[in-house]
């Protein structure tokens, strides 16, 4: 059984365009996130999931110059995109993850992978009741649940986003989800607003060491220590970029 994360990535951010090949500490935003992954346990390969646009061949270039896998697909359907890789590079379980996370928690991935993989649902998430900090989001599921979706999704905001087809309809997939003991959904790692990439370089900053790793507990630590840290990107509305699609929703299939 195959396990491989698919990190979707594109540089035609409308909020912050460019921002996952950002500078953080001198490497890319996108470097940072594939390196975080390779110290997962359980990810037996990784993917980098971006658009056939010239925009985005650095994307493709990166991705050749860490020696892992790329796809080239669609720019506005996401869901196809993701449906497409995994069917190229044969995978069984999906992870999926954005580029726009680069706190992402390698120990966190695994804890949402052993979940789904006691066997009992076809998608673990941490997202269905937040209780980690945005920007540490990672959804599991299986090719079957990724292709009966693919084929049955038909809105523009369940393509675009991925996976809202899937768990929108807990009458079709079985849904699990991964629950910290604390509660830190307030808190936002997610970078979409240039607010977000400064207070992620303060962050790298104080914590990054080239060939360690930090984790989420040490961003909590470093934020009790240094409070103001987090008025950096205070007040910047939680999934824009969905609740923008629902919006504008229309049916494309």
């Amino acid at each position: 059984m195959k396990v491989a994360a698919i990190v979707q990535a594109r540089m035609g951010s409308t909020r912050l365009p460019g921002k996952v090949m950002k500078d953080i500490v001198g490497k890319p935003m996108l470097w940072h996130i594939i390196n975080r992954l390779k110290k997962t346990k359980l990810i037996d390969s990784i993917t980098i999931a971006t658009t056939g646009k010239e925009i985005d061949k650095p994307i493709l270039k990166l991705a050749e110059d860490l020696g892992i896998d790329s796809f080239a697909g669609s720019e506005e359907d996401v869901l196809d995109r993701y449906y497409q890789a995994a069917k190229k590079f044969g995978v069984d379980v999906v992870v999926r993850l954005t580029a726009d996370c680069p706190l992402i928690d390698p120990r966190i991935i695994d804890k949402v992978i052993q979940r789904y993989l006691k066997g009992d649902c076809d998608y673990a998430a941490n997202t269905l009741k937040r209780t980690y900090p945005d920007g540490l989001d990672v959804e599991v599921f299986s090719y079957m649940a990724l292709e009966k979706a693919w084929k049955e999704a038909k809105w523009a905001s369940e393509r675009e986003h991925g996976t809202p087809y899937i768990w929108k309809n807990p009458d079709k997939f079985m849904l699990a989800n991964v629950e910290n003991s604390v509660n830190y959904s307030h808190l936002r790692w997610v970078v979409d607003e240039k607010e977000d990439l400064e207070f992620v370089r303060q962050v790298y900053g104080h914590l990054y060491r080239e060939g360690g790793l930090f984790y989420m507990e040490d961003v909590l630590d470093l934020l009790r220590k240094y409070p103001h840290l987090k008025q950096i990107n205070q007040g910047i509305a939680t999934n824009e970029g969905y609740a923008k699609s629902l919006r504008k929703d229309r049916m494309v299939k």
